[in-house]
């Protein structure tokens, strides 16, 4: 009905003559402003749709650009190759091989087909179970193994699994093996130097990496490069000091000695006179650095570096020389020790046999502790303090080897006549083997001393004067008698070549007490005498038996392994061979 009754007023309307615009059927009942506001809510939406992309297009260019590189754009580092670590003759000691290191996208990788897991497993050399668990990461990315061999790599390569990726590193390989790893060292899997020359020398070796832009897929294939940002410069090769026959000589001397004197452990250095150079430097235990899954702490420590003991009868050259030097003493003169046993205060002082009224020369080549000490307790105790320190005693090493140790030598202001007397025939005072065989250097170099250097060295150094060159002459004669029947190593002669040094037998100190079962024995001594060229230190730690003094567990080591050095670099012998007298039962070296 209501529409009938419209259509009748459209009709009544339009026969007077009402302009259909004016019809009352269109007539708006909605108030007027609803419609401004409808149409301004409008033209505000617009505006702001043509600010938006005007900011969009215009102002935020470099924002929009990078987020998207972030979704389809990588910077990739291209590793630079570690520099070669080589013997004094160029012979590799350290050199890095490609390898790769195998990684995933864990989300990507859940899809493969179990018998390609269960083959990449095996090849990364893991169980299925230890496969998985690396892949149930939530992380977006997981390394499964670093420094994968080539071919291993390849193989994974041709699985086509979705989501495996490689990458291309550097894997440190070690030609000599436990050989020289004491002095060479090791890295760890990111190619960063752990010990010795490959951490003292970490900035030189390393080098520089660089890096790439690249644009990958959404598989993470690389399908174009963009830049080349930063090109990779490999690392400086380094040249070392060690001479490697003479190293291997060293090695397999010490550990045939270890052995045999069933020790603990031993040590051996070998200095260049001339130049401060360290030939050799050798430990026992040692560890292979290309397999180190079951090292420990006893195959770790270099204790020609790190390890301190009391030097013993060693030191005796020291304190005699510093009474030759300034002139309290001669060679010739003559000291009363006595019964074998000397009283210091309430403190006895013993010899291992009574040697009567001896001469300065024989108490080097006697051993005596009471003839030097009575030398000793003529002089200031600052004298000795500073004698000692002068070859380095006691103070930080600055020979750019991590790990090297100080010793210990204490004030001279808190010396008793008794610890000087024991300091002057090396208790009370602790050392490395590397500082006591620096400091025989004053002897073998007519007086001076010079730094000591674990890389090849060009030019000579220039010395610093301790002793007069006459003081330094008159010891390597007292040395020298040492080595000579009557001496406390005989055992240390070498057939063709004059030698000389001092032994030291030291009780090793257990939880604060000197201990009457366990020792250090050790000798360093030089060579050739007519004109040392080398200086040579052994020290054997805890030899088992009754055979434990330096002059019968060292000196053998210290005899071949002069030998094999003075041949391998061509000196001349200076001796005659029919002098030499090696006793088979030596009842001499108590010290």
């Amino acid at each position: 009905m209501k529409r009938a009754s419209n259509a009748s007023v459209s009709r009544v309307a339009a026969s007077k003559g009402v302009p259909f615009s004016k019809n009352p059927v269109l007539a708006v009942r909605l108030p007027v402003w609803r419609s401004r506001v409808v149409l301004f809510v409008l033209f505000s939406a617009f505006a702001l749709l043509a600010g938006r992309a005007a900011w969009l297009q215009g102002l935020s260019t470099q924002f929009l650009q990078k987020q998207g590189e972030i979704r389809y754009a990588r910077t990739l580092d291209l590793p630079a190759t570690r520099g070669k670590i080589t013997d004094r003759d160029g012979q590799v000691l350290a050199s890095s091989i490609p390898v790769k290191a195998i990684w995933a996208i864990p989300d990507d990788v859940q899809e493969a087909p179990p018998e390609k897991l269960k083959a990449l497993a095996k090849l990364l050399e893991m169980s299925d179970a230890e496969l998985q668990k690396k892949l149930d990461s939530d992380r977006g990315f997981v390394y499964l193994k670093r420094q994968v061999e080539q071919d291993v790599a390849d193989q994974i390569t041709k699985l086509g699994i979705e989501g495996i990726q490689t990458r291309k590193e550097y894997k440190r390989f070690y030609p000599q093996g436990e050989v020289a790893t004491h002095v060479v060292g090791f890295t760890n899997v990111e190619d960063v130097g752990q010990e010795s020359m490959e951490l003292a020398q970490q900035k030189t070796l390393m080098g520089v990496p660089g890096s790439r832009r690249v644009i990958k897929d959404r598989l993470g294939h690389i399908v174009e490069d963009i830049e080349s940002i930063r090109e990779p410069h490999d690392g400086k090769d380094l040249t070392l000091s060690i001479d490697s026959k003479i190293q291997y000589i060293a090695f397999t001397q010490l550990k045939d000695a270890v052995e045999k004197f069933k020790a603990k452990a031993g040590a051996a250095v070998v200095l260049d006179v001339h130049t401060g150079e360290v030939l050799a430097l050798a430990n026992w235990p040692s560890y292979n650095p290309n397999d180190r899954t079951a090292l420990t702490g006893e195959q770790l420590r270099n204790r020609v570096m790190t390890d301190t003991f009391e030097p013993g009868s060693s030191l005796k050259p020291f304190t005699v020389g510093l009474a030759l030097d300034t002139k309290r003493v001669k060679p010739l003169t003559l000291i009363d020790t006595g019964p074998g046993y000397y009283a210091i205060g309430d403190k006895v002082v013993h010899d291992t046999h009574p040697h009567g009224v001896i001469t300065v020369q024989q108490v080097i080549q006697k051993s005596s502790n009471i003839g030097t000490s009575k030398m000793a307790l003529q002089m200031p105790p600052q004298e000795m303090w500073e004698m000692f320190t002068k070859v380095g005693l006691g103070q930080q090493p600055k020979w750019g080897f991590p790990g090297a140790v100080a010793g210990r030598v204490r004030p001279y202001k808190s010396w008793r006549p008794i610890e000087q007397a024991n300091m002057s025939f090396g208790q009370g005072i602790s050392v490395s083997l590397i500082q006591l065989a620096r400091a025989y250097m004053i002897y073998a170099r007519d007086g001076d001393i010079i730094p000591l250097s674990f890389q090849k060295v060009t030019e000579p150094p220039v010395g610093t004067r301790v002793v007069s060159a006459q003081t330094a002459a008159e010891m390597r004669d007292m040395l020298e008698m040492v080595t000579q029947p009557g001496g406390t190593a005989e055992k240390a002669q070498v057939p063709g070549y004059r030698t000389g040094g001092k032994t030291g037998t030291a009780q090793k100190v257990i939880n604060g007490r000197y201990s009457q079962s366990k020792y250090i024995g050790n000798f360093v001594g030089m060579a050739p005498m007519s004109s040392p060229r080398f200086v040579i230190a052994v020290m054997i730690d805890e030899p088992g038996g009754a055979v434990h003094v330096g002059g019968d567990v060292a000196g053998p080591v210290f005899s071949t392994l002069a030998a094999n050095v003075l041949r391998a670099k061509n000196i001349t012998p200076d001796a005659n061979v029919t002098h030499i007298i090696i006793p088979e039962n030596s009842e001499q070296g108590k010290m």
